[in-house]
């Protein structure tokens, strides 16, 4: 059974970790390494690569062109809407949902400090907590993000808690930033797994892995943003739980300088459903509709 995915070191725990569960039920795994778009042009701030899935389309025209069976994506790198001929069957049990800063503590940077980040989601949360900070961009794998923090001209950066937690440095980490306060990314923690919608004998093998709980609520995040029309390049974040039958959504918008934000907080027991609902209350009851199509660019 291939599996397709990036060759990222992160990238490859994700495949190699649902290669294991794979080993465990008795199949034979193979990887098949994928570069992206999103790997290649390290220059581009993430934000102008957005909507169209820079770091999972190659890994998906693999499985379309038959050199793998299945796909194995971030699912916070995935697009809004489906691709043609894939399904996504699920995600694995998620992981840490947070953001997390590397450098000093949110409350110990200096007055003025300069924060490295390339998303537009965190720079306005950011903002909107600390006014005073700047911000640059950052690009390229965990190990060179880290690597920017020894430039004199940066004081911290942000990134995922979870990508630290799964290569195992979470030593570097100086604060885990609150999810109920910085609301994360669409997906964030968890792992995706797609196949295609014709091959029905390898979404029965994959339905054994997901866990159902981060599924839905990752497929509630999903919704919501697909209402907005976006991906990475809109200063919005989502975040469900489930307890019991009943989901909680928590979702934010936005302006790009984090001088406003609105959020909302609904409960369901349908993802699809849920995700539209508070899509629906954030842009035409709380007026997000102004703020997130604006469209002002980042300064990053």
């Amino acid at each position: 059974m291939r599996i397709a995915t990036r060759g990222s070191r992160l990238a490859r725990w994700q495949a190699e970790t649902v290669a294991t569960q794979l080993k465990a039920l008795g199949h034979e795994p193979e990887l098949v390494l994928v570069k992206t778009e999103g790997d290649r042009d390290q220059q581009s701030p993430i934000w102008e690569l957005a909507g169209r899935g820079v770091f999972v389309k190659e890994v998906q025209a693999a499985v379309l062109d038959g050199r793998a069976d299945l796909a194995v994506h971030s699912a916070k790198d995935l697009m809004s809407i489906p691709t043609i001929g894939l399904k996504i069957i699920g995600c694995l049990k998620r992981g840490n949902v947070c953001d997390s800063l590397i450098g000093t503590r949110l409350h110990e940077l200096r007055d003025g400090a300069v924060v490295a980040t390339g998303s537009v989601r965190r720079k306005a949360q950011l903002s909107n907590i600390r006014p005073d900070l700047h911000f640059v961009g950052l690009r390229g794998n965990i190990e060179t993000r880290i690597g920017a923090l020894q430039s004199a001209e940066i004081d911290a950066i942000v990134v995922a808690a979870a990508a630290l937690e799964r290569l195992g440095i979470v030593n570097v980490i100086s604060e885990t930033l609150d999810e109920t306060i910085f609301v994360p990314q669409v997906g964030q923690g968890a792992i995706a797994l797609e196949c295609r919608t014709s091959d029905e004998t390898i979404g029965e093998i994959l339905t054994n892995l997901i866990d159902l709980n981060t599924s839905e609520c990752v497929q509630a995040e999903r919704s919501f943003l697909a209402e907005l029309g976006g991906g990475c390049d809109l200063p919005v974040g989502a975040h469900a739980t489930k307890t019991g039958e009943v989901m909680t959504l928590t979702a934010v918008i936005a302006t790009h300088d984090g001088s406003t934000i609105i959020r909302d907080e609904k409960t369901g027991r349908h993802p699809a459903p849920l995700g539209k609902d508070i899509a629906d209350s954030l842009l035409n009851d709380k007026g997000g509709a102004s703020l997130l199509y604006s469209r002002e660019r980042p300064e990053m």
